[in-house]
């Protein structure tokens, strides 16, 4: 007869695919090595049992009360920059998470890792930036939790947030809802973040009238889904890997092609050139303070219209729409009438950036 244990069925071990020998910087960059790392290792040991994509933020329901959550870390260095600090964008960036996932952040806890040795002056200017940056974004920070390790083991400052947010009505972001002929709209200039903070690093030999573009999206999401409503069929804040390896996410998510014009993507003169003196793509730089937006085409219009007269949208754009073809892929119209595969980035040319 067999034994109790021997007549359960045999749970199956998760097949993990991540092989690489060992963690690099690239894996926290946000592109192809962060993706491998994150499905190939997390997620079949931690997420098995989810049939949601991954994303920023989770929708979840509690005994039938929708909530949203999301979690993220800060290792930006400096931890001050032009335009922003780390305890600004600690608080803008678990905003933004949840708002282009589709809900409005109410309470965030944190927590604080410090090095030891660390000035209390260096200390009380990132707390008084997250305080304030909560107030203006309507966000109450509920509790955290603080741990000091020794000096020289956390480059002064990294800060841990979570986020709880309600979800907007009238909208459900999913990248099985795209269709072709969606458009694509972007809410303003991309690069501004990641190339301020690599010029306040003092490491190059560039100087430019510059500053990060970290800011809450949330009035300009809810303006985009007053305009549109239902018709908003995915949004993203391109931090980590930009806005192309958002959007090849997209692509390989939804399994259809995204054609943008180059010519109608927004960058600063000052963005592009640094781009161009270092060798990089500006759409594979960081933002802190730009998100985009799949929209149904009959809507495109009228969502435009809403990002462009909300305050700070002035520069938002439809950059390009989603295609059969390529599919699984971005590709770029250049302003000379080519194009040009964009893929998700692969190394990590600008670390420590968020």
């Amino acid at each position: 007869m067999a034994t109790a244990d021997e007549a359960a069925p045999k749970m199956l071990e998760p097949k993990v695919r991540f092989r690489e020998p060992q963690i690099e910087m690239a894996h926290g960059a946000g592109g192809k090595a962060s993706r491998r790392l994150v499905e190939g290792l997390f997620a079949p040991l931690l997420f098995a049992s989810s049939s949601e994509p991954l994303g920023d933020a989770a929708h979840l329901n509690f005994n039938g009360t929708q909530i949203a959550i999301t979690t993220d870390s800060f290792v930006v260095k400096p931890l001050s920059f032009p335009g922003g600090s780390i305890g600004e964008i600690a608080v803008n960036g678990t905003v933004n998470d949840l708002a282009v996932s589709g809900a409005k952040a109410e309470v965030m806890v944190v927590t604080y890792v410090l090095e030891a040795g660390l000035p209390t002056p260096v200390l009380e200017v990132e707390v008084r930036a997250m305080g304030n940056a909560a107030r203006k974004a309507g966000i109450t920070i509920a509790g955290g939790d603080t741990k000091v390790v020794e000096h020289g083991k956390a480059d002064s400052m990294y800060i841990t947030t979570t986020g709880i947010g309600r979800p907007l009505h009238g909208v459900k972001t999913d990248p099985r809802c795209v269709r072709p002929r969606d458009k694509i709209l972007l809410s303003g200039p991309i690069g501004d973040h990641g190339i301020t903070v690599v010029l306040a690093r003092g490491e190059l030999d560039l100087e430019a009238d510059l500053q990060s573009d970290t800011r809450s999206v949330l009035p300009l999401v809810e303006a985009l889904v007053k305009a549109a409503g239902p018709a908003v069929r995915w949004m993203r804040d391109p931090t980590r890997g930009g806005v192309a390896t958002s959007l090849n996410e997209l692509a390989r998510d939804c399994g259809l092609g995204v054609v943008l014009s180059e010519e109608l993507i927004p960058v600063h003169d000052a963005v592009r050139g640094a781009c161009e003196l270092l060798g990089l793509d500006p759409l594979h730089i960081a933002n802190e303070g730009q998100f985009l937006a799949v929209v149904a085409p009959e809507y495109a219009d009228a969502a435009l219209n809403a990002l462009s007269a909300a305050p700070g949208g002035q520069d938002a754009q439809m950059i390009g729409e989603v295609r059969e073809e390529p599919s699984g892929a971005v590709q770029v119209t250049t302003r000379y009438g080519g194009s040009r595969i964009v893929d998700m980035l692969v190394s990590d040319p600008l670390p420590r950036i968020c």
